[in-house]
């Protein structure tokens, strides 16, 4: 007797409603290795928002959308922490011991949309 278990899919009011912040980096010389600016950035959020709003928040660098040249990338995060992930790339002043600004372009629910403020 064979049941067929059928998964209904969510809810888009259940989903998880994701945003993408795309950012900058003013720095004297270019910072061409992506896993630096990812391990810098998600130390500094981490210590901001500790690992509890880490959780919640769910930050991740997107690898594909980083431009060395321009020294931009995007973020995706949990639209409920925009605010505090912006809040913690303010802070940060150095990566790879190399003294930055960290400043947020534009914040978007569409990754291409948000991909246009970037030049992808």
């Amino acid at each position: 007797m064979g049941t067929k278990s059928s998964i209904k899919p969510l809810k888009p009011s259940l989903k998880e409603q994701i945003r993408y912040i795309t950012f900058k980096i003013d720095s004297n010389k270019e910072i061409k290795d992506f896993s630096n600016v990812n391990k810098a950035i998600l130390n500094h959020i981490s210590k901001f928002i500790g690992e509890l709003g880490m959780a919640k928040a769910g930050p991740a660098l997107i690898r594909n959308k980083w431009k060395p040249k321009e020294q931009a990338g995007m973020i995706k995060v949990n639209r409920r922490y925009v605010d505090h992930i912006k809040s913690s790339l303010s802070l940060i002043k150095t990566i790879n011991n190399q003294r930055v600004i960290v400043k947020s372009i534009a914040t978007s629910g569409m990754i291409n949309k948000a991909g246009k403020s970037i030049g992808g």
